[in-house]
């Protein structure tokens, strides 16, 4: 394993124990932004550029702004929140033990592949190749999501148009 793979893994492991244990909501999201980055570092290490790109631009950038900014209209402090019960808390202890056993025994027997240099494809994450599959093979579902994002838009538009004299709250 390369010292830039244990380096992005430990990295990609702290942020999201950082997004789930941070106290402030702000933190949190800063903390799920870099574990973003670092799977993007994953993505590059396994050739697969476009995907590292489209990480960073969708997940660290767009989504990640509509999360800060409902963070920040919503006005989260500790203050508003209620307090969880201890019964609350030992039912989400034992729901996460029980997912640990249970990817555990699910991962117990997995034997790991090793690579093989003869069989290595270089071009397998370059952007020509996944627009040959994405036009060739998965043209029908392609455009089925394209009328549906451009319906979407349009209902969005229309849920968002004020008539003369209408108030919306």
């Amino acid at each position: 394993m390369s010292p830039l793979f244990l380096f992005l893994s430990f990295v990609a492991l702290f942020s999201a124990l950082g997004v789930v244990l941070a106290k402030n909501p702000v933190h949190s999201v800063l903390f799920l932004i870099l574990t973003f980055f670092t799977i993007s570092g994953h993505y590059l290490l396994l050739n697969a550029q476009f995907l590292a790109a489209v990480n960073i631009i969708v997940y660290a950038g767009a989504i990640m702004v509509l999360f800060l900014f409902v963070i920040m209209f919503l006005n989260l402090n500790a203050d508003a929140e209620p307090r969880k019960s201890a019964l609350s808390k030992i039912a989400a202890a034992i729901a996460g033990g029980s997912l640990l056993l249970i990817l555990v025994a699910a991962l117990r027997d997995i034997q790991p592949g090793g690579a093989s240099a003869t069989a290595f494809d270089s071009q397998i994450g370059m952007v020509d190749r996944l627009g040959i599959v994405l036009y060739k093979q998965y043209m029908l579902p392609f455009e089925l999501v394209s009328v549906l994002f451009i319906v979407a838009m349009v209902g969005a538009m229309m849920l968002g148009k004020r008539e003369t004299g209408e108030r919306n709250f």
